[in-house]
């Protein structure tokens, strides 16, 4: 049997703050906070490093798509083979008259006039720039006049950075005589897909992002946040309610390509909705959307502070305005933040919306929702397959736009999470 032990030997110790023991213990905190810190510092410098070097990499490979070369061609319209009366083209017959003038051909022959055999380096889709000037002024028909027309996409990779030796030897001759210029692209912001990489442009897909954002915000929000409501506030504790929140929750974790399965065999086969449309994309990542607004809606509406609810109700509050006047506006920052997360992550997606034919050849911008559309993900995709390098910078610029998208969504939200934020 154990001697029973006096109470000054359970009396516990004083600290000795001074010993050689403590200060070894005292100094391996310090160090070891040091080094935490140092960890955390190189993190966050790498995570910015590589942050600008996407950055600087996407700016450098893009900023070219934005811009493009011009060659100064010198149009004698009285010698061309044309007649056109320039009254006609101030009527209402005026698109007729235009449409009957084979342009392309007045091109050609102006560029091998006024350039020579370098008057072959001048873009395929140059034509649109001469019958765009004869309609903006029909009085050029009667005069000579100097016409910037973009250059091939060959001579413009050149003069961007290196290209092949033919059209880096043609862009220094142009270059010494004075006949090449660098202009906005405007047709790359105005314009849609197409085969020749100096007449692509970004609209089509932008215009498409747009009403695929639209339809997908107008459908998972309000339906995630009232989803969100009912499961935290009204639906009963039972094992039914345990599976859905296992489900969604499992839901939100399914690779994307799952939900472009589902919309093609729901909204496609089932439905027949028309392929390729904003609509069908927007019904797509709606589904996709929905789980993770559920949640974040969900976490949201569970930490507005219970006294909020028992102050409501105890003034007089019916149960259904303590959640819509008092509840669920102070759950709508949290639940703003789900929305961002989920709309970021829609907007970025592509294999949902190759699986319900998304990737189709799109060479106007869609009217509606029910027109065939493409998005901007989806076009970088496209652009990046080509095999001609004009192809390269375009995909980088398109890219620039995609970010600047997000990043203005995202501000936007941002903004209005903050609006609605209220401190309890």
């Amino acid at each position: 049997m154990n001697a029973p032990v006096s109470p000054d030997a359970l009396r516990r110790q004083p600290t000795d703050w001074k010993g050689d023991a403590m200060r070894k213990r005292i100094a391996s905190r310090y160090a070891s906070e040091r080094r935490f810190r140092r960890i955390g510092l190189a993190a966050i410098l790498m995570s910015a490093g590589f942050l600008a070097y996407l950055m600087i990499s996407m700016l450098s490979g893009g900023l070219g798509g934005f811009t493009r070369t011009e060659i100064a061609v010198r149009v004698d319209f009285p010698k061309a083979p044309i007649v056109i009366d320039p009254a006609s083209l101030r009527g209402e017959g005026a698109e007729a008259v235009l449409s009957s003038v084979n342009w392309q051909a007045l091109t050609d022959q102006a560029a091998t006039s006024a350039l020579g055999k370098d008057g072959a380096w001048i873009a395929p889709g140059a034509w649109l720039v001469v019958r765009d000037a004869v309609k903006a002024d029909p009085a050029i028909l009667q005069k000579s006049v100097t016409l910037h027309l973009p250059a091939s996409a060959e001579l413009d990779v050149a003069a961007k950075s290196e290209g092949q030796p033919a059209a880096e030897a043609a862009y220094a001759r142009l270059e010494k005589a004075g006949l090449t210029s660098r202009a906005i692209n405007w047709d790359f912001l105005t314009s849609s897909d197409g085969t020749d990489p100096t007449q692509v442009g970004i609209w089509g897909a932008f215009k498409g992002s747009l009403l695929t954002m639209a339809v997908t915000l107008l459908l998972s929000f309000p339906v995630g946040v009232l989803a969100a409501l009912y499961l935290e506030e009204y639906a009963p504790r039972n094992r039914w309610t345990d599976m859905i929140e296992v489900s969604i929750n499992n839901l939100a974790a399914v690779p994307s390509i799952i939900f472009g399965l589902l919309g093609l065999a729901v909204f496609l086969n089932v439905l027949h909705l028309p392929r390729s449309a904003a609509l069908v994309g927007g019904l797509t990542l709606a589904l996709m959307t929905m789980p993770v607004i559920v949640i974040a809606g969900r976490n949201a509406i569970k930490a507005v502070p219970p006294s909020i609810r028992d102050a409501a109700l105890g003034i007089g509050a019916s149960p259904i305005q303590v959640v819509f006047h008092h509840v669920l506006p102070l759950a709508l920052p949290g639940i703003m933040t789900g929305t961002i997360i989920g709309m970021a992550r829609a907007l970025g997606e592509t294999a949902p919306l190759l699986m319900i034919g998304m990737r189709a050849f799109i060479a106007s911008p869609p009217g509606g929702i029910t027109d065939p559309a493409t998005v901007l993900p989806v076009q970088i995709f496209l652009w990046s397959d080509e095999v001609s390098k004009g192809f390269v910078e375009k995909t980088s610029a398109a890219i620039i736009v995609l970010l600047l998208f997000l990043l203005s969504m995202n501000s936007i939200a941002i903004y209005l999470r903050n609006k609605f934020e209220r401190r309890w």
